[in-house]
């Protein structure tokens, strides 16, 4: 997909790995200049790096999400090296991957930091970096769900609620911001297949484990996606064509959340 940011500056937090690493490099391949905002500073550097040398505007800056002040601080640093903010996407995010229980006996520590960094960030981050939107009278801001925030699943009652907030608080900033040319959008992925995931999915063969394969059984499409596919979505999302796309919800799931996909 090929659209025209050429000007434009881009922030991406988490966007040294994953699913923002696809995201920051689909926005500079497009033009615009990225700026990666993420705890992880190796990994943003390398990031970072590698646009660069593939001739592309890019820095890393180092801020927990969830940080007020560190986060004014790398907004700052964004602007004095880019002069500019006109995108922003809210990707950071954390998940528990094991020991997952019932809301009964969920731990209070999980349920903090996942909150934390997976809703509050999207806050914190936004409320550094909308008042410079405001200041130049348009701007985007895609954050990044889940489906798990639109159709909950077991075991994970604190990713679940925060990425049903991301939703919501998407769609509040939308009727908020719209009037003053800063469209707010969200993107919700369904299984995507990351460095990190892949051992989920795969056993030591190269095949589905158990587990993935009943996962996959859901999904129409019949495989995990890929982060270049949510990159992908947020492309469009921030496109000039986007124009009059202002608080959707884009599912990029391959099908799973659009009905039952098992016989009776």
């Amino acid at each position: 997909m090929q659209i025209d940011l050429k000007g434009r500056v881009a922030i991406v937090t988490g966007g040294g790995q994953g699913i923002g690493r696809a995201i920051a490099a689909a926005l500079a391949c497009n033009g615009a200049a990225v700026a990666i905002v993420d705890l992880a500073v190796d990994a943003a550097r390398e990031t970072a790096d590698e646009l660069s040398r593939a001739g592309h505007a890019s820095a890393a800056f180092t801020a927990d999400v969830a940080d007020a002040a560190a986060v004014k601080s790398a907004v700052d640093a964004v602007v004095t090296r880019f002069g500019r903010i006109d995108i922003l996407v809210n990707n950071a995010g954390i998940n528990t991957v094991k020991d997952r229980r019932p809301v009964h006996e969920y731990d209070r520590d999980d349920w903090d930091r996942i909150l934390r960094v997976d809703l509050t960030g999207v806050f914190v981050v936004s409320q550094a970096v909308v008042p410079r939107l405001l200041e130049q009278r348009g701007g985007r801001v895609v954050n990044i769900a889940s489906v798990a925030g639109l159709v909950p699943l077991r075991l994970q009652s604190a990713f679940v609620a925060a990425k049903a907030g991301v939703v919501n608080l998407t769609r509040s900033m939308a009727l908020e911001l719209g009037p003053s040319g800063v469209l707010v959008n969200c993107v919700a992925p369904g299984s995507i297949l990351t460095q990190g995931t892949q051992a989920l999915f795969y056993g030591p063969d190269g095949s589905y484990s158990e587990r993935a394969a009943s996962l996959i059984a859901h999904i129409p499409v019949g495989r995990p996606g890929t982060p270049e596919e949510i990159a992908h979505a947020v492309l469009f999302l921030v496109a000039p064509e986007a124009s009059y796309v202002n608080g959707a919800v884009l599912t990029v799931d391959g099908g799973w959340t659009a009905g039952y996909n098992r016989d009776w």
